[in-house]
């Protein structure tokens, strides 16, 4: 049986669980003062150097693979913390989640307790989605370029937002589905505004405040364009996303409102000089 014998007993020796590059370390010291003992015997020379050659090859392989065994079983443990802590803040997501869809159902004050479970579990259902596919594809699986409309170069913002519009569309149908299913329009308007903040409500006053005499005709049409935008921008992570897609429906309606023959770039200054004079103005009198 040789050295390297994968079948050689680990009881070599009379010694257990003694690994083998010790137990060579042994035999190479037994065979080299063998060799020094019969130095003056020209044939057991000769015999003597290919053992030995065989011995430190032996003890070479040893010194480079137990090592290795041994850093591999020492980077197991980082590896393992490491997915125990994305265990640990995936468990804490879906946690944040299912409240977060609970808070808003809440709001409702659905009477049937049945009903409520179901459309929360839609909303957290579809809220870790969105977030799975938000972190399976950040925004460098865009290659950078222009914008095609502007000509500028698109920034990071605008490639994330490409890559979650690729979101399967069965996402935001289940969600509308199974809202529908269990609520009024009014109440499926409720949730969506919990999504984004109340923005339809919120950009709908400005453009009054923008525009006085907004007839009833571009009120209606500029709202058509916002609730259009808050449907769209409920499959978006975060506020940033949703606020630019909101954008895409504002410049939208400024674009309507020009072609009703009214100009929005006046119309936005005169709105923002009055609102400087008057803050002026109540910066001059005096405190009471």
């Amino acid at each position: 049986m040789g050295l390297l014998d994968p079948e050689r007993p680990a009881s070599y020796g009379g010694l257990n669980r003694i690994p083998v590059h010790v137990l060579a370390l042994d035999d190479l010291g037994v065979r080299l003062n063998n060799c020094g003992q019969r130095a003056s015997n020209p044939i057991a020379m000769k015999l003597s150097f290919p053992v030995r050659s065989l011995l430190v090859t032996g003890l070479m392989f040893c010194a480079i693979a137990f090592p290795a065994r041994g850093q591999n079983q020492s980077a197991a443990p980082a590896g393992s913390d490491a997915a125990a802590k994305a265990a640990a803040a995936r468990v804490k997501s879906d946690a944040d989640n299912e409240k977060k869809a609970a808070e808003w159902v809440g709001s409702l004050k659905l009477a049937d307790a049945a009903k409520a479970a179901r459309v929360t579990e839609v909303i957290a259902t579809h809220l870790k989605t969105i977030r799975d596919w938000h972190n399976e594809h950040p925004y460098t699986t865009v290659p950078a370029g222009i914008n095609p409309v502007t000509g500028k170069a698109l920034s990071q913002l605008d490639r994330q937002v490409i890559a979650n519009s690729a979101i399967p569309k069965s996402v935001h149908e289940n969600l509308m589905a199974g809202l529908r299913k269990d609520l009024t329009e009014e109440q499926v308007e409720a949730i969506l505004d919990q999504y984004t903040i109340g923005k339809v409500d919120f950009t709908m006053k400005g453009y009054k405040a923008i525009v006085p005499d907004l007839s009833a005709e571009e009120e209606k049409t500029i709202l058509g364009f916002l609730k259009q935008a808050r449907e769209e921008a409920v499959d978006y992570k975060n506020m940033n996303q949703i606020s630019a897609i909101f954008e895409i429906y504002k410049t939208k309606s400024e674009q309507y409102l020009n072609s009703k023959g009214r100009d929005w770039k006046k119309l936005y200054q005169a709105y923002t000089d009055a609102a400087k004079a008057k803050k002026a103005e109540a910066a001059r009198q005096p405190a009471q």
